[in-house]
């Protein structure tokens, strides 16, 4: 059985996030994400041209999310990042730009 020690009141909604919202972001703010997915891009256009538009796929999603101020599609977002996982070679910097991605936005 675990126990959880909680130092501090608790007290509900009024606790978690802004207004009621809670908010996962792994310690990286949107603007560090939007860079690591503007040098996916890059890395990309260099290392697999094919699969750029995957790579812009994300980008657009965090740059829209970013603008309406809303969370990213993040079914959208992983569907791309584990398209371009299959798609590049081990040990690349495309494949450990994707996996930064994928753990900055807790996918």
């Amino acid at each position: 059985m675990s126990t959880f020690n909680f130092h501090g009141d608790i007290n509900g909604p009024a606790n978690i996030g802004d207004h009621g919202r809670i908010e996962i972001n792994h310690g990286a703010d949107a603007a560090q994400s939007l860079r690591l997915a503007a040098e996916l891009v890059d890395r990309l256009r260099t290392e697999n041209p094919p699969l750029v538009a995957q790579a812009e796929v994300v980008r657009g999603e965090l740059t829209r999310a970013e603008q309406d101020g809303a969370a990213p599609d993040r079914g959208r977002v992983r569907s791309a990042l584990e398209t371009i996982s299959v798609g590049v070679a081990a040990g690349s910097g495309g494949l450990a730009l994707a996996q930064e991605l994928s753990r900055v936005l807790g996918l």
